[in-house]
C-alpha cells in the first residue's frame, strides 16, 4: 500500500506544471474578466477604475454595433454549421467506402487545416481578388464579368464561409472517419441479410452509432462559428459596411482600439452566454431526435 501511495504522489507531481499553467493562463484571466465586466476601465479617460454594476451589460443591449455584430455572427453560424456537419460527414462516408487511395485523399483533405488561419486567409484573399484573383480569372475565361467577392455586402460573408469550410473540414472529417471505422461490421451484415437498403443502413445503424461524435462536431463547430475572427479580420477587416464584423472582432476593437476594457469584458461574457444557450439547445434537440 505504501508503494502505491508513493507512486500516486509521484504521479501527481507530473500534473503540477499543467495545473499551475491552467491556473495562471485560464482560471485567473476568467476571474479577472468577470470582475472587469462590472467596472468602468477606459484607458483614454482620466477617471480611475470604478464599479458600475450592470451598466456595461445594459449599454451593450442597446448598442447598435453589438446588435449588428450579433446578427452577423448568428448568420455566419447558421450558414456554416449545417454545411460543415453535412460535408464533413459526407466526406467521411466517401473515405470509408474507398478501397484504394484512401490515405492519400485523407491527407489532402486534412492539409488545409494545417495552415495557420492567417496564411489560409491570405491565400483566399488572393483567390477572391477582384482584378487578379483566381476565381475571377476562371470567370473571364468563360465570358463572365469579374465579381467583387469581398467588396459586396451580400457576397462577403458567404465568401468567408466557403473559405472557412475549406480550412476546417479536414479535422472533422478525420474524426468522423475514425468513428465510422469503430462501428461493428456485424451490424451491417445482419441488416443486409434482412434486406436493409443503403438508406436504412445509414439512418438505422450509422447515424445512431455515431450520435455522440456527431453531437461533438455540432457543438465544436458552433463554438468555432461564434468565435470567428481571424478570417474576417484578415480578409475584410469587418467590411464592407461592417457586414462581416462579428462579436469577437467587435470585442477586439472595443478593447484594443477604443481601450474600453470593462465594456469589452462585458461583451465577452454576453458572447459566452449566447454560446452556452445555443449549445444547450442543440444538445437537447439532437439527443431527443437521435434517441
Amino acid at each position: 500500500m505504501s508503494s502505491i501511495k508513493s507512486q500516486s504522489r509521484h504521479a501527481n507531481l507530473f500534473v503540477v506544471p499543467y495545473g499551475m499553467s491552467f491556473l495562471v493562463f485560464i482560471v485567473c484571466p476568467i476571474l479577472f474578466a468577470a470582475a472587469l465586466a462590472f467596472t468602468q476601465l477606459d484607458l483614454t479617460s482620466r477617471e480611475h477604475l470604478h464599479f458600475v454594476g450592470l451598466d456595461n451589460f445594459r449599454e451593450a443591449l442597446k448598442d447598435p454595433y453589438f446588435i449588428q455584430a450579433t446578427k452577423v455572427t448568428c448568420v455566419y453560424a447558421i450558414m456554416i454549421v449545417p454545411a460543415f456537419v453535412v460535408l464533413s460527414f459526407g466526406l467521411a462516408l466517401g473515405l470509408q467506402a474507398m478501397t484504394f487511395g484512401r490515405n492519400a485523399v485523407r491527407g489532402l483533405i486534412f492539409l488545409p487545416g494545417m495552415f495557420n488561419v492567417v496564411v489560409a486567409s491570405i491565400i483566399w484573399r488572393w483567390f477572391y481578388d477582384g482584378e487578379f484573383g483566381f476565381f475571377n480569372y476562371l470567370l473571364k475565361r468563360v465570358g463572365i464579368m469579374p465579381i467583387h467577392w469581398l467588396g459586396e455586402k451580400t457576397l462577403a460573408l458567404p465568401s468567408i464561409v466557403v473559405m472557412s469550410l475549406w480550412w476546417g473540414l479536414g479535422g472533422a472529417t478525420i474524426i468522423l472517419l475514425a468513428a465510422l471505422q469503430q462501428i461493428p461490421t456485424h451490424l451491417y451484415e445482419a441488416a443486409m441479410i434482412d434486406g436493409a437498403t443503403s438508406r436504412r443502413l445509414l439512418t438505422n445503424i450509422t447515424i445512431p452509432q455515431m450520435r455522440h461524435v456527431l453531437l461533438f462536431i455540432v457543438v465544436t463547430s458552433t463554438i468555432g462559428a461564434f468565435q470567428v475572427f481571424g478570417q474576417t479580420f484578415m480578409m475584410t477587416n469587418g467590411g464592407p459596411d461592417r457586414s462581416t464584423t462579428g462579436l469577437v472582432q467587435l470585442i477586439y476593437d472595443t478593447a484594443f482600439n477604443k481601450y474600453r476594457l470593462g465594456y469589452a469584458a462585458a461583451l465577452s461574457w454576453l458572447l459566452f452566454a449566447m454560446i452556452l444557450v445555443v449549445i444547450i439547445v442543440q444538445a437537447l434537440l439532437l439527443r431527443r431526435s437521435i434517441d
